[in-house]
């Protein structure tokens, strides 16, 4: 549940397959360029929180956005600049001057974050995949779609997909 504490325009960005998956092996299934360019240009200038595992499935921290990076490792080492916490209250915390920081995965840190964000921006990709992470089924009752944007596979991209934005009632 959300609190006043809390950054009013908090997001969570992720890509998920028709069968809701969102990754395999630590590691993205689909490649996505107009989605990459996407999560690029809303993202950048903010803060983005994640988890380990995510944060250490790139080659190196993303140019021009704060890192905050959950884990439960108390002793964990993180490239200089790169903000470690313990959990997603305080990594929300540490965001807490940005006027919209975006949480960007993984599976865990997305299913505790769906209780606070306002905003989701989902790429959904509309394709069944097999995987070992996946997204939750989102309510209607709690999320409401604002606006989809369909696009077809063409010579960049191997399968349809759409941007959807959802807000919280």
């Amino acid at each position: 549940m959300k609190t006043t504490n809390d950054p009013t325009n908090l997001t969570l960005i992720v890509a998920v397959s028709e069968n809701n998956v969102i990754g395999k092996d630590n590691d993205l299934i689909w490649h996505l360029k107009t989605d990459l360019k996407r999560f690029k240009a809303l993202t950048s200038g903010h803060c983005i929180i994640m988890g380990r595992k995510t944060f250490e499935s790139f080659p190196k921290p993303l140019p021009n956005r704060t890192h905050i990076v959950i884990t439960r490792q108390h002793n964990y080492k993180a490239p200089e600049g790169v903000i470690v916490v313990n959990a997603l209250e305080d990594a929300i915390k540490k965001a807490k001057h940005d006027s919209k920081p975006f949480i960007i995965g993984g599976g865990e840190i997305y299913k505790q974050a769906l209780n606070v964000v306002d905003t989701i921006e989902l790429t959904r990709v509309h394709h069944n995949f097999e995987g070992d992470t996946f997204f939750p089924i989102l309510s209607e009752t709690i999320w409401e779609e604002t606006t989809r944007i369909f696009h077809e596979k063409d010579d960049l991209h191997k399968f349809d997909f759409s941007f959807i934005t959802y807000k919280r009632h």
